[in-house]
């Protein structure tokens, strides 16, 4: 058949973060997926703050001017996936008595004013039915998210007025787990940690979804300060000092920096810890096999993942087997995992988008 009518728009997927803009959009050639468009720009102190727009018109400008610096080709669209600030969002898997589908969403709707501290009205839902390996016969497992549409509205707007058109919004943990799970896909539970410039982000995954996500301060950023503040220099020669070294104690340089990071590596392993029993205490009360209840794996992304000798580190210390995840495990054929315009490393920053632009890719 002829696909020279074939309307169907081409569609990227973009990374709204607090601190930068991150773009990324894929292209299928010969049935090959490959990374067609990519780009970051920064975004000003003070626009984002705690997922809420409070500078419309910066974040507008940051939006077209992020449309301009696209390295590889260009754009040619104006169609996006959006990525939405997880710390506004309330996930919540939930359990449903098996009905007819015309009055599942009713009452989704209505079960879910349980678990979500807002009024019903005031917020975006949406829901996903989780498939079971297990073939229950007399209930469902839901998956339900909602955001406050006073948060989402102001971005649904400043996307608009840069020329955009949002085709879905969703949250920044759904996108990752879709870059970095094969095929979407794990018979046990994964925990991902999503180190950020910012905040870091937990996200477990088990069998086809989300189970639970949490975020906290604790930041690659704040790794920098540390050096900063104890070595009493810059934060831009820190920076150097951390990616020169990071865990691996080489010299009495490298051994400063180790001992600077400590503290704010305590807190990290602590709150890892912390989540991941509430998670275990939870998953026990699941009627399911044991190996199914313990996170038997923890994947790290973001900025902040490429930290020399973080995931030893974070293994000896949780006794669990950490690895960096792979953004190209949906994209690219084993065994790559980087792309010559795009280092495997620098990938990891921009898990996100890649995971927008895998929706997108299904969408196109």
């Amino acid at each position: 058949m002829l696909k020279f009518l074939n309307l169907k728009p081409e569609i990227f997927g973009m990374d709204i973060s607090k601190s930068s803009l991150k773009i990324a959009k894929l292209k299928k050639k010969r049935g090959v997926l490959g990374l067609a468009s990519f780009g970051k720009i920064p975004i000003k102190p003070g626009v984002i703050q705690k997922g809420k727009i409070k500078k419309e018109d910066d974040l507008i400008e940051a939006i077209k001017k992020s449309l301009d610096k696209i390295k590889g080709e260009k754009l040619g669209t104006k169609y996006a996936v959006i990525s939405l600030p997880e710390e506004k969002a309330f996930l919540q898997v939930i359990r449903m008595p098996l009905m007819e589908e015309e009055n599942l969403e009713e009452a989704i709707r209505f079960e879910a004013e349980n678990y979500i501290p807002l009024s019903i009205d005031t917020v975006y839902l949406d829901f996903q039915i989780i498939p079971s390996p297990h073939n229950h016969l007399d209930y469902l497992d839901v998956l339900i998210a909602a955001l406050p549409k006073e948060t989402i509205n102001p971005y649904v707007s400043c996307l608009k007025k840069a020329g955009l058109q949002p085709v879905a919004l969703e949250i920044e943990s759904s996108a990752i787990t879709r870059a970095l799970i094969k095929n979407e896909e794990s018979p046990f539970p994964v925990l991902v940690i999503d180190l950020g410039a910012n905040s870091t982000s937990f996200v477990i995954f088990r069998g086809y979804s989300l189970r639970f996500t949490s975020s906290i301060p604790v930041s690659s950023q704040k790794f920098t300060i540390a050096i900063s503040r104890t070595l009493k220099i810059n934060e831009g020669e820190a920076e150097k000092l951390k990616l020169k070294y990071g865990l691996q104690r080489k010299g009495k340089e490298g051994d400063q920096v180790f001992k600077a990071l400590i503290p704010a590596l305590t807190d990290l392993t602590e709150q890892i810890k912390r989540h991941l029993n509430f998670y275990h205490t939870h998953a026990s009360q699941e009627s399911l096999p044991s190996n199914e209840k313990q996170v038997q794996k923890i994947l790290l992304c973001g900025e902040g993942a490429n930290l020399k000798g973080f995931t030893e580190f974070l293994s000896l210390e949780l006794k669990i087997p950490v690895e960096l995840g792979n953004p190209w495990i949906n994209i690219l054929k084993e065994p790559l995992k980087e792309v010559p315009s795009l280092s495997f490393e620098k990938s990891l920053g921009y898990t996100t988008a890649l995971g927008l632009a895998l929706r997108g890719i299904k969408y196109d």
